[in-house]
């Protein structure tokens, strides 16, 4: 089995995508509250900042912001993987699912950038603004204001937190 080796940087600013074992599936939005719960009691145990947050049919894009002393993304998404999963019949399992426990509903590993600065902080927001438009998960906004210039106009406060206006 390969051994990954993760970038250790407390504090770092993280994108993620993280996907559905089968996809096509549209578990991700049917059981959409069940994920809030898994990622609030995730939070309370282990806390870390949202910074951006996308949910599609079989896969979400995520930015997290870590606390100044912690690293450990891989458990938070093992914890929130697996509080979601309980309760959900298991997708079909190989015999390496069945060694580890798993019940096969996500692909094993996810996608992770570490964000260099506040372009590519920028950058990636706009991602998470426009993937579910360009995989033609949503049409736009119902607002009359126009989702290109919400997410060019993301800027960070003095407190620390994107805002998009």
């Amino acid at each position: 089995m390969p051994r990954y080796i993760r970038p250790r940087h407390p504090g770092a600013t993280i994108f993620f995508t993280v996907a559905l074992a089968q996809r096509g599936s549209h578990l991700l939005v049917a059981e959409v509250e069940r994920l809030r719960q898994a990622v609030r009691d995730t939070r309370a145990e282990r806390p870390f900042g949202i910074e951006a947050w996308v949910v599609l049919p079989d896969h979400l894009h995520c930015i997290w912001r870590m606390p100044e002393e912690d690293a450990d993304y891989a458990t938070r998404w093992r914890l929130i993987k697996a509080r979601f999963s309980r309760g959900i019949q298991a997708g079909p399992r190989r015999p390496s699912h069945v060694a580890r426990g798993e019940r096969a509903l996500w692909q094993q590993r996810f996608w992770k950038h570490h964000i260099d600065d506040e372009a590519d902080l920028a950058a990636h927001l706009r991602y998470c603004w426009f993937n579910p438009v360009s995989t033609g998960w949503w049409s736009g906004l119902r607002t009359g204001r126009s989702l290109r210039s919400n997410a060019r106009s993301a800027d960070r406060n003095g407190h620390g937190q994107t805002v998009i206006r």
